[in-house]
């Protein structure tokens, strides 16, 4: 033992503040379960698979490591097993909620070692002649919480949806009439439904709710009784557990909230909710069923057919953390793209090392080593090898990696993508455009394939004076006009034979008929001439309208198009378009090319006098506290010239999708030719300089965050040498270069989604492989046998 005697100085007794990665390795996705087991820094609290172990040890000097090595033994069936636990919330992977795991089917033998570098002495455990302090070492790294689970308490908690609190809960007034509610055996007090109940929380009162668009459901006695007595807050009975919560109503808000006071206030009416057991569905598990049987889901995840899993590099899956499968869709996509596996996999797991090598002791906060991971993951084929005997759970013969290290990271200091709840996958191709871009500055950066530049003209409507700008773009958005269809007949006949079982109370027995577009006339839309409003002409020095045209300046390597499938009812609120469109193996844009300034046009005078603006101060306060970003704000008082904040919240709502909704904005007419010139957010540089940042700091910390003031502000304290370089008021747009070629495209990728809006559902992706379609189910892969390409959200071509 003197050996290890002289070895203690590189030990360390963990804290509770110490991060301890036990549970998988920082560079690869082994962990003590995997053949080699993971060995942990007793230093750093670094786990690092057996062949990383080397390249941790040159970078740390660390020669102490716990082994840990755990082996999975199969249960026997007649096994006396534990019952599963009780499923109390909608939540994944959380105290609960569903755990994919709960099931017992195998035991854990835990044989752990003392491992010590560099001559790899083995040392087994328990041993009593280990001195003290490596043995209270080896029980701290074992007792600690781990690194992800930190991460995950950290994170918000997802619950199906996140719920306001109600601001009828606090003043809730409850009648003193007497009624009491037995703890079962409830009915509609309008009719003889029993399902589908709500208490009314200010008299007692017990009617049936709204009727699904299946037919299913209630009668609406609920909704009528409030519009003849307004009280506020309904709960769903069946679904309260007994940690007091509950689906909860709010009639004058419109939407399901939260009562904080709800064990309170059913207590008025004798209900003691610790003895109560949820026996009905929540509204977001409705959702999921509802869809389900609408046939979307079924069909996008082809659950139809038994599909033949496949294994191997470039055939592993990504487990989906609670709500990640809009992350999960997005990576397959990119992964499959050469360019990216190129920068974080060449040459099998080289590029990787040049990463891991560059990176700090504890790699887990580096964007381009966590990448290279993800890339080692995916491609390796090590995380995906059949099964040695058939089983019967495909979770279990195909349990994919868990990018639960690399979903912290990128999205830590986000205000959506920190969350655990659904998220757009668009919006967070886009994230990831930019993470990528932020961290390859002074290499090759691989989402330069997706880049392209558009020309847009505008034109002045009284002085056909004309102005050609250019921006990049990534991803091409497509509207959806309902005049486009080319089924109209079959659809207007369906609504009507809809409303007519309606009107009989009747289940319509048909199935829906979908609105039907094809790709090229959503194209074809594209082209049309847009009428820009408020148009300040430097030709009259005087605003008027103006047309603009769009145009590709350039055509990518890689087109990204993006379905506008979400609108807005009349009353603000999200659904989305159930349609299908028909999209072409081979797609060819070439129609769309600019031709930039024609002969014979004349420009519009470029020395624009800027008109002065004044946004209305409590026009712009009401917006932001409706959530808006500030430069939207700006976009919806302009456009609807400070008339109040009605129609200035209307503009914001119809309007609240567009690309440049959030970002800088400058006054039609009187933008600058060269559209990529960074203009920083200025409200966001005060805010920065108050905090003790000088202007130009604030600049380059905006500009790497696309303005985000909150993401800039940690970017500021996490980047401390390229914030002391900043020397310019304005930093200097880095080398802009664009691929180009011609327009003609095959589709090699699609991602599909499920549900009524990108707040919920669940994503999929299909990728064309060697000539064969794949299904990405987050970490169930299979081959594809009916890829539903007409369900797409997000497409992805290449240019052949």
């Amino acid at each position: 033992m003197e050996k290890v005697e002289n070895l203690l100085n590189y030990v360390k007794v963990p804290s509770r503040a110490d991060k301890v990665y036990k549970d998988e390795c920082v560079y690869t996705f082994d962990t003590p379960e995997s053949k080699e087991g993971l060995f942990v820094d007793m230093a750093n609290f670094i786990g690092v698979s057996k062949d990383m172990l080397d390249l941790h040890y040159q970078k740390s000097g660390s020669p102490v490591y716990l082994h840990m090595k755990r082996t999975k033994i199969p249960v026997a069936k007649d096994a006396n097993l534990e019952p599963e636990p009780k499923v109390t919330r909608l939540a994944i992977g959380m105290e609960g909620g569903f755990d994919p795991s709960s099931k017992v089917k195998y035991t854990y033998e835990d044989r752990n070692s003392v491992f010590l570098m560099p001559d790899r002495t083995n040392i087994e455990l328990p041993c009593p002649s280990l001195p003290q302090k490596i043995q209270d070492a080896i029980v701290g790294i074992l007792a600690a919480e781990t690194a992800s689970f930190k991460a995950e308490v950290e994170a918000t908690e997802w619950n199906g949806e996140q719920r306001i609190v109600s601001k009828y809960a606090h003043d809730l007034v409850q009648l003193d009439n007497g009624v009491k509610i037995p703890p079962s055996g409830w009915q509609c007090e309008k009719c003889d439904l029993t399902n589908n109940l709500w208490l009314n929380l200010t008299d007692g009162s017990i009617l049936c709710g709204r009727k699904f668009f299946d037919g299913s459901g209630g009668n609406g006695h609920a909704v009528d009784y409030y519009s003849q007595k307004g009280y506020p807050l309904a709960v769903k009975l069946g679904t309260i557990t007994p940690d007091g919560k509950a689906d909860v109503y709010s009639y004058p808000e419109d939407d399901m909230v939260e009562d904080p006071f709800l064990v309170k206030h059913l207590s008025h009416f004798g209900i003691n909710v610790s003895t109560l057991e949820k026996t009905e569905k929540s509204m977001a598990e409705l959702e999921v069923t509802l869809n389900q049987r609408f046939g979307e889901w079924s069909t996008i995840q082809e659950s139809g057919a038994k599909l033949q899993p496949l294994y191997g590099p470039g055939y592993t899956g990504l487990q989906n953390l609670g709500n990640s499968c809009y992350m999960n869709s997005v990576l397959q996509v990119f992964f499959s793209i050469p360019d990216f596996q190129k920068k974080y996999f060449a040459n099998g797991i080289s590029s990787a090392m040049d990463n891991f090598r560059n990176s700090t002791i504890d790699p887990s906060g580096d964007f381009n080593a966590q990448t290279s991971k993800i890339a080692f993951g995916l491609l390796s084929g090590r995380y995906s090898e059949p099964p040695e005997e058939e089983v019967e759970d495909q979770d279990e013969a195909q349990p994919g990696i868990r990018p639960l290290m690399y979903k912290n990271l990128i999205g830590k200091g986000h205000p959506e993508f920190s969350t655990k709840r659904q998220q757009d996958a668009q919006e967070f191709l886009l994230h990831m455009i930019n993470l990528i871009e932020r961290h390859s500055r002074g290499s090759k950066n691989p989402s330069d394939c997706f880049k392209f530049k558009t020309e847009d003209r505008l034109e002045c409507s009284q002085s056909n004076r004309v102005r050609y700008t250019e921006r990049d773009e990534y991803c091409l958005p497509l509207t959806v006009p309902m005049d486009l269809l080319t089924n109209r007949e079959e659809v207007e006949e369906y609504k009507k034979k809809e409303l007519e079982a309606k009107s009989r109370n009747e289940k319509l027995e048909m199935e829906p008929v979908r609105p039907h577009f094809t790709m090229m006339s959503l194209l074809q839309s594209f082209t049309q001439p847009e009428i820009i409003h408020q148009f300040y002409s430097s030709a009259i020095n005087a605003k008027t309208t103006a047309y603009k045209t769009t145009r590709f300046a350039t055509f990518p390597d890689y087109l990204a198009i993006q379905l506008r499938k979400f609108a807005l009812t009349d009353d603000w609120r999200p659904y989305k378009l159930d349609i299908s469109v028909a999209v072409p193996d081979v797609l060819d844009i070439s129609f769309l090319r600019g031709s930039g300034l024609k002969p014979g046009e004349q420009e519009l005078p470029s020395d624009v006098q800027v008109p002065e603006f004044v946004y209305d101060a409590t026009i712009m306060q009401s917006l932001m506290e409706m959530g808006f970003p500030v430069e939207g704000c700006k976009r919806s008082i302009y456009f609807t010239e400070n008339k109040g904040i009605e129609p200035a919240a209307m503009w914001a709502m119809e309007h609240m999708g567009d690309a440049d909704f959030d970002k800088p904005f400058v006054i039609p007419g009187t933008e600058k030719k060269n559209a990529d010139v960074f203009v920083p957010n200025e409200e966001a540089i005060a805010m920065i300089e108050a905090m003790g940042f000088s202007r130009a700091q604030a600049c380059v910390a905006l500009k790497s965050t696309d303005n985000n003031t909150e993401r800039a502000a940690d970017w500021i304290f996490s980047h401390p040498e390229e914030v002391s370089n900043a020397d310019s008021s304005v930093p200097a747009p880095n080398e802009v270069t664009y691929r180009d070629g011609a327009g003609k495209y095959e589709l090699f990728a699609f991602i599909s989604h499920m549900g009524t809006s990108t707040s919920c559902g669940h994503y999929v992706c299909h990728v064309k492989k060697d000539g064969r379609w794949v299904i990405f189910n987050d970490n169930k892969v299979a081959l594809s046998e009916h890829p539903p390409i007409e369900l797409g959200y997000l497409y992805f071509f290449k240019r052949i």
